[in-house]
């Protein structure tokens, strides 16, 4: 355990130490000499030297520590390495059934502000795994930590936890909500008059269709309708985007073009085959995008048709996949390694304002007292 101080010059407060010295040195007892006429025959001796002597040395000690503690309070002392002792915790993701806590354990939730378990389960969407960091690092170095989620466990960040301490993992079996998969979009053809209606084009957007959902291409759209939101419009024309469908893509949503007639801007290469070729350039349109192929959907002019994962890339590319929210929680289980927290050094300013009181109240009781009064 060390000591360090916030405000060093408040030690400078020290110096009035001399002030009750003085105080005691100024009110010593001074004895009037008396003579005897008999004296006057006594053979003169040498007058023996003073020595300084302090009257009720106890409470000049009393008034020294009062001044010392004084000091030292000003200059804002702060402990550290001081021992924290802490009971195990026990933490539950929210969804789960409260556990049995075993005597002597901390029992709380995995949540934002980990409330005690006794409190009704709260809801959050903060990921579990970011919270399981944040408690590794509130909690004290050694403290036992047991951590209790569902299996498969939602809630994850796209890294999985490092924490300070090794944990008892214990995953829970909980079935998996549909709502977190997602279904591949799907192509719906504009029905402009074609720039290149030929049977090859159809043929690859139809295999495209197949391979993100196993559907066949859907017919196409009556004049200038547009897709349905959430949908990928493919514009077959070579006119510029009708009014209908730039609105409709303003709002947010993605097109196909294959034409370079269909927007003005140049736009910015985001798919380039084995040789480096742009084989797919992306333009911006509000808050959608408009994806234009840079050549003719056939495997001669576009090379890139010919990777078995040009489906998967062009999907990338329309919807890119977020960090995965789901896993196995066996697979999440939390890694060792991080950086232990800091422990947070302890403040003895309240403990120094009592011991202050308490001194001052000895000297007050001393300075008054009857036994005083009488001696002097």
């Amino acid at each position: 355990m060390s000591l360090s101080l916030l405000f060093p010059m408040g030690l400078l407060a020290l110096a009035s130490l001399l002030v009750p010295l003085l105080i005691h040195l100024a009110r010593r007892h001074h004895y009037a000499p008396l003579e005897f006429a008999a004296l006057r025959w006594l053979r003169a001796k040498a007058r023996p030297r003073q020595r300084i002597r302090f009257d009720e040395w106890p409470l000049l000690l009393v008034r020294l520590l009062l001044l010392a503690a004084l000091a030292l309070l000003l200059a804002r002392p702060l402990l550290h390495g001081a021992p924290v002792q802490a009971s195990p915790w026990v933490v539950v993701a929210p969804g789960l059934d409260p556990v049995t806590v075993p005597e002597g354990s901390e029992g709380r939730w995995l949540a934002p502000g980990f409330p005690p378990l006794q409190e009704t389960a709260p809801g959050t969407t903060q990921p579990l795994a970011s919270l399981l960091r944040e408690l590794d690092q509130q909690l004290p170095s050694g403290t036992a930590l047991t951590v209790y989620v569902p299996d498969p466990m939602p809630g994850l960040d796209g890294e999985r936890p490092r924490l300070s301490r090794a944990v008892e993992w214990r995953p829970v079996a909980a079935p998996i909500n549909a709502a977190t998969s997602t279904a591949a979009p799907r192509l719906r053809l504009s029905g402009a008059a074609p720039a290149t209606d030929d049977a090859q084009t159809l043929r690859v957007l139809d295999a495209v269709q197949r391979a993100w959902n196993a559907q066949p291409l859907s017919t196409p759209l009556d004049g200038d309708a547009v897709p349905a939101n959430g949908e990928t419009g493919v514009w077959r024309s070579d006119a510029p985007l009708s009014e209908a469908w730039r609105t409709w893509v303003e709002a947010g949503n993605s097109v196909l073009a294959l034409s370079a007639t269909a927007v003005a801007d140049k736009g910015t290469p985001i798919l380039t085959d084995s040789e480096g070729k742009p084989a797919l350039v992306r333009h911006a349109l509000g808050r959608g995008q408009v994806l234009r192929f840079t050549a003719a959907l056939n495997t001669d002019a576009l090379p890139i048709l010919h990777d078995p994962a040009f489906p998967r890339r062009l999907l990338e590319q329309l919807h890119p996949a977020a960090a995965p929210r789901i896993a196995p929680a066996a697979t999440q289980r939390p890694l060792t390694g991080a950086a232990a927290p800091v422990v947070q050094p302890r403040d003895p300013g309240p403990w120094l304002l009592i011991a202050i009181l308490c001194l001052f109240a000895l000297e007050r009781w001393m300075a008054t007292s009857r036994r005083r009064g009488a001696g002097a």
